[in-house]
């Protein structure tokens, strides 16, 4: 378990490499790298180098802190992420988070690749998350309370920053794509679900599900941080497609959206 110190040294280690000034950051999921390797003035921090950071695994994850300027404004982008999957505790998972909050970012855009569980979403949409499902004992801000961060109990009623979601939702519109917004289920894997589990997050209210981004909003909302979740619709859930589900389809369809993911993130960030 990490201690505040532990954050605090993560954050001045970035912040003697980074120029500060940056209120933006912004979790770039599964194949959706590219929007980092087109930043303007770049300074790249990797993930390996910061102390006490946890190292991503999963080879479509970079795993690398990167400063730059989008659309005119100064963001920092997470070029990767970490999982619970992968071995670490979500407190760990959360740790990135953490660390942009004590750099100075107060709004954060979180991505990720999601199945599709609503039966109107295609593969290829991309999904404005208003809430998300999460039913497991871990969580992000278990364990001693670091007052560094905000409040032991806090609200999560508009984890999913309403006034962000609606100027998503308009530039989607503006910029020709399905204006669609729902609820992400968060389960654990690494397998992919079963069919029953999918029918029941259906029964639940799901339209999305996925491995990742409930950890980090959870611990953003404590910090006090606005929030906006947008999926890629990498692939049918288990058991609305008959073709089995594998983690190199739902990286190529996220490859192959990354264009169009690109422009609407620049359009986010414009009208911030």
């Amino acid at each position: 378990m990490l201690k505040e110190q532990d954050y605090r040294e993560a954050a001045g280690f970035v912040g003697g490499r980074i120029p500060l000034g940056a209120e933006i950051g912004v979790v770039l999921g599964s194949g959706l790298g590219a929007f980092a390797e087109q930043l303007d003035h770049p300074v790249r921090v990797k993930y390996s180098e910061i102390p006490h950071a946890p190292k991503a695994t999963n080879t479509s994850h970079k795993g690398e802190l990167v400063y730059g300027e989008a659309a005119g404004k100064k963001v920092i982008v997470l070029s990767g992420r970490v999982h619970g999957y992968e071995g670490y505790p979500l407190a760990d998972t959360a740790f990135y988070i953490r660390l942009l909050f004590l750099l100075g970012v107060k709004t954060v855009i979180l991505t990720n690749a999601a199945g599709g569980v609503a039966p109107e979403l295609s593969v290829g949409d991309f999904l404005c998350l208003s809430d998300h499902l999460y039913f497991f004992d871990d969580s992000p801000v278990k364990g001693p309370h670091l007052p560094l961060f905000g409040e032991r109990f806090f609200d999560m009623s508009n984890a999913y920053d309403k006034e962000l979601r609606w100027l998503a939702l308009s530039v989607m519109e503006e910029q020709g794509l399905p204006a669609q917004e729902g609820v992400y289920a968060y389960m654990p894997g690494p397998q992919f679900e079963t069919p029953a589990e999918i029918r029941a997050l259906r029964l639940l209210g799901a339209d999305a599900v996925g491995m990742s981004t409930v950890a980090e909003a959870i611990a953003a909302a404590q910090c006090g941080m606005k929030t906006l979740g947008i999926s890629c619709i990498s692939n049918p859930a288990a058991g609305i497609s008959l073709k089995p589900l594998s983690d190199r389809d739902v990286n190529e369809v996220a490859v192959q959206r990354s264009a169009a993911f690109i422009e609407l993130l620049r359009g986010i960030l414009s009208r911030l």
